[in-house]
Parts: structure tokens; sequence; C-alpha cells
């Protein structure tokens, strides 16, 4: 079973187009011209994701006591993912998704 490290977020996240890697006060953050879509807390051990609210529930019933629901400011803003216990097909899927929410929109 292949469980998610610190790196493997990294390697994934900076894979996606115009990722950049900033700090966002003392966690990580990963951002879209500017827009963070994930962070990484301190410890390495958390993965906060900001998800559409449509992916996250799927992803809560999907990977229980893995994924949690990301309080942020009085509402649920996002997934908590236990990097220990997640597994990367789950993790490359949630990042995607929350970068496709805050990347640019292609202009046809």
């Amino acid at each position: 079973m292949c469980f998610v490290k610190l790196n493997d977020v990294r390697r994934i996240a900076m894979s996606l187009p115009e990722v950049t890697e900033e700090p966002h006060f003392a966690s990580a953050s990963f951002r879209v011209r500017g827009k963070i879509f994930a962070t990484v807390p301190p410890d390495g051990e958390y993965l906060h994701i900001f998800v559409a609210e449509e992916d996250r529930e799927p992803a809560l019933v999907m990977a229980p006591g893995v994924i949690e629901k990301l309080w942020w400011g009085g509402k649920v803003r996002g997934l908590r993912v236990a990097l220990p216990k997640a597994k990367m097909p789950l993790v490359a899927e949630l990042l995607k998704k929350a970068w496709l929410r805050k990347a640019p929109k292609a202009r046809s």
C-alpha cells in the first residue's frame, strides 16, 4: 500500500500548470496565479485541500478516518487529509480538482 508523504504532495502539485509554492503564515501553500488551492501545516502530517462543496462529500465517504471537513472561519472550506493514512490516487485527484477550481478558465 502506498501512503502519501509531503514530497509526493509537492511533486503532484508542482506538476500542475502555473503552480507555485509559497509560505502562508506558518504553512506552505500551493497556488495558481496567486490563488491558494492547498496548504500544508508546519507538522507536514496533514494537507488542506480547498475543493468545491460537491467534491467534499464523496471524498469523505470514500476515505473515512483519512479525510475530514476543514473548518476555516466558521465554515467548511475544504478537506483535511491525514497524509500518513492517505492513498496517492485520492490525494492526486483532490489536488487536481482544487487546482481546477482556482485556475483561470480557458478562453475560447
